[in-house]
């Protein structure tokens, strides 16, 4: 009721005054929220992650350690809601909602039962202040990479609202204050210097004698291995960051391997679609050059074509060519796709990626489905489909807020199952 309230008065507020007030009422929401649902968060262990990159299989891995320690445990992330054994898909199209949705969430938490809660924290809910009002014990910094340019206004924009949760950290009641970063990051020293209780730095090299599967990767950390059923070296770095929180608070190694061998993999995140062809198919949500770059090295040695769209229309538009141009350095053939075009002409986005493409056979299908069959069509024995941009999204966004149902791995699987029920009948 309130909430609907506010939303009416905000619609008859000119654009530039509510522009220059949006902070103000931005912070007047979250307090309202928390004291509407009487501070949550004060009953909860608190972990928050932010980065560019990770965050939400970070998450998961944060969860299933808990839940192999014997806690219950709350999750908000990019791929999903979960209170206790219950979960439901995040059909927003962002990572943390507003209007209410995490003090609400975390209420709802407290009631069931929940003694932990592991929540991904955007940028733009930092800007929004819908972090404000919760009393972290717990951060993890994965990453930063340029994204979000336009909405910030500038990179170093960016990082101040990532650094601002940080902030958040500190000034919490709770103690003791964790803080968990990447050291190997250019920005790690800035997280660290903030000033928590506890400042616990993580690196590549602190993960030794590292094996990889079909399936997965493996690796030794402090004479302990630890095994993740998805795939990607850089999931060795997300691994990592939550190893390191689970040792700063006692638990076990032994409960934290169990913890990771149980997870099967992460939605979205170097998800295998499997559907009995003798090629791989994987879905990733990689969306900057840095986490397409990495996506792409998982299998160094194989043949890749390559399902790209790249970017979402209005945004981030200096990144286009450079997805492009790593496309054409790892890709046999790329089929150019539409992703998320918003108000914008999507054939406009997909010429920008166009022009980083140099060496290698580019197709454009703007069609997402038809272009997902034809790379699968493409694919021989042993070849890698790399269908990548939307991870686990559930619509393609279109002009005047159009929202088409989607998902990539359940299109993936249909279109597969129909090329190989074709060749059987032709046999």
């Amino acid at each position: 009721m309130l909430n609907d309230v506010l939303h009416i008065i905000k619609k008859f507020i000119p654009r530039k005054l509510f522009a220059a007030l949006q902070p103000f009422y931005h912070y007047t929401l979250a307090l309202i929220g928390a004291i509407r649902y009487r501070f949550p968060s004060r009953a909860l262990t608190i972990i928050a992650i932010t980065g560019t990159k990770g965050k939400t299989t970070t998450a998961e891995f944060i969860n299933a350690i808990l839940e192999a320690d014997g806690k219950k445990t709350a999750l908000s992330s990019t791929l999903r809601f979960k209170i206790g054994n219950t979960s439901r898909p995040n059909m927003y199209k962002m990572s943390l909602p507003g209007r209410f949705f995490l003090q609400r969430f975390l209420r709802e938490a407290v009631d069931a039962g929940c003694s932990h809660a592991i929540i991904e924290i955007t940028s733009e809910a930092a800007k929004q202040y819908r972090h404000k009002f919760v009393s972290l014990d717990a951060l993890l910094f994965t990453n930063l990479a340029p994204e979000h340019i336009e909405s910030h206004g500038s990179f170093e924009k960016y990082v101040e609202a990532k650094l601002s949760i940080g902030r958040a950290l500190i000034t919490s009641h709770k103690r003791p204050r964790i803080m968990v970063v990447n050291g190997d990051d250019s920005y790690g020293e800035r997280f660290l210097s903030l000033g928590a209780d506890v400042n616990i730095p993580y690196h590549m090299t602190d993960a030794t004698s590292v094996e990889d599967s079909a399936h997965g990767v493996s690796f030794v950390s402090q004479n302990t291995r630890f095994s993740l059923a998805i795939l990607g070296h850089f999931n060795i770095a997300n691994a990592l960051a939550t190893i390191s929180y689970a040792r700063a608070i006692g638990i076990s190694d032994e409960t934290i391997v169990r913890g990771l061998s149980a997870m099967t993999g992460v939605r979205g995140r170097m998800e295998h679609i499997e559907a009995g062809q003798n090629f791989s198919v994987i879905v990733d949500y990689a969306h900057t050059p840095e986490s397409l770059e990495a996506a792409y090295s998982a299998y160094p040695q194989a043949r890749k074509i390559c399902v790209l769209g790249s970017t979402g229309g209005g945004r981030d538009t200096w990144k286009r060519p450079r997805m492009g141009e790593i496309a054409d350095k790892h890709c046999a053939h790329i089929i150019l796709t539409d992703e998320d075009p918003y108000d914008e002409n999507p054939d406009t986005i997909v010429a920008d990626v166009r022009t980083g493409i140099t060496h290698v056979p580019c197709e454009i299908i703007m069609n997402r489905r038809a272009a997902i069959a034809h790379a699968c069509k493409l694919a021989q024995q042993g070849d890698v489909v790399y269908i990548t941009g939307k991870g686990t999204d559930p619509y393609i966004m279109g002009k005047n807020g159009t929202k088409t149902p989607w998902d990539d791995a359940s299109i993936a699987r249909e279109e597969l199952s129909h090329i190989l029920t074709n060749s059987q009948h032709t046999l």
